[in-house]
């Protein structure tokens, strides 16, 4: 009896022991799919929260705008109402003048004989006539003064609203070049190595080196050439923005077998910079009219150089778009120079 029961738990023990490794084996598969799965959330996270950011400060633009442009308009609407409040005090005192003016015409019908009180009587009202003609001559310079500002406001509100709708035209011509980047590029934006962010009518396309180029090198990496690719058959149909293609790099200084090609940072990041143009120009069709290029090296980090992830962060090339006509932002735009 103790035999069989032995024999018979043999083959229960082998068939848990499979069903044991085949779990395993499932649990093994299931977990990469899992980190993959949490990999694509937490970088679908990250997006969401920029363009959270993005929306918040389109919204604080805008309101900041409306609140403006209500301003003036009651500015306006104020003006009108001060211009009517002078039409009416000229209308009465058109119509005491009037008065005066007759009765000093009565006066002198009545005592045409010209005696001391009569000529008296009359002297004190062409002096109340003269003060009344002053008066309404100087709310006539008012009233008009007052016209040309309110006509000079209306015409700048007015000019104002027209770059408002030209301007959100813009706006809206450049989030669709941001949707057409993120779709081209989402492999890459998935993975961590791009990032696209618009505020208003600015837009930057932040791409780590390794997309582009290996560790110490200017030459575009063939892998790169296909993001370039995908990047300047967007940005060629780009016709109303400066693109300005911008090299960083981290604080760590020139290997020495560098040294012959890069003396620093400032020549690896603006010959970065120039490759990037010089491709986009030649291979892309871009055209070169609206492009520029510049070499920032270390001096504009994204994140801390003491640790390697920040430093990695720190080693990229942004390309930004922004508007021609903003002498603000082209005032802002820095430029620099190569030195040793």
């Amino acid at each position: 009896m103790r035999y069989r029961l032995r024999h018979r738990t043999v083959p229960f023990r082998m068939s848990a022991l499979a069903l044991l490794c085949a779990a395993t084996l499932g649990g093994c598969v299931s977990a990469d799919t899992h980190k993959k799965a949490l990999a694509e959330l937490e970088a679908a996270k990250k997006l969401t929260a920029q363009q959270q950011l993005q929306l918040t400060g389109m919204r604080e633009s805008l309101d900041l705008e409306a609140a403006q442009r209500k301003a003036a308009e009651e500015q306006v609407a104020a003006l009108a109402k001060e211009r009517a409040d002078l039409q009416s005090r000229s209308e009465q005192l058109n119509g005491e003048l009037t008065s005066v003016r007759s009765q000093i015409t009565d006066l002198e019908q009545k005592h045409a004989s010209g005696s001391a009180s009569a000529q008296e009587e009359i002297s004190k009202l062409q002096q109340q006539a003269a003060a009344m003609e002053a008066e309404a001559a100087a709310i006539a310079k008012e009233r008009e003064d007052l016209r040309l500002e309110q006509a000079k406001l209306a015409a700048k509100l007015e000019q104002e609203q027209a770059a408002k709708a030209a301007k959100e035209a813009e706006i809206a011509r450049l989030t669709q070049t941001q949707e057409e980047l993120s779709k081209s590029l989402q492999d890459e934006i998935a993975k961590g190595n791009i990032t696209i962010q618009q505020v208003r009518d600015r837009l930057t396309i932040n791409m780590v080196d390794r997309v582009l180029f290996d560790s110490g090198q200017a030459q575009v990496k063939s892998a790169g050439l296909e993001v370039l690719k995908q990047v300047s058959d967007i940005l060629k149909t780009v016709s109303d923005k400066q693109i300005r293609i911008e090299g960083h790099t981290d604080n760590v200084p020139i290997s020495a077998k560098l040294k012959g090609r890069f003396k620093s940072n400032w020549e690896l990041s603006t010959a970065r910079a120039t490759t990037v143009v010089r491709y986009l120009i030649d291979q892309g069709s871009v055209d070169r009219q609206h492009l520029s290029a510049v070499g920032y090296a270390d001096t504009q980090p994204h994140a801390s150089n003491d640790t390697e992830e920040g430093r990695s962060a720190n080693r990229r090339i942004e390309i930004v778009l922004y508007p021609k006509d903003l002498n603000e932002i082209a005032g802002q735009t820095k430029t620099s120079s190569v030195t040793p």
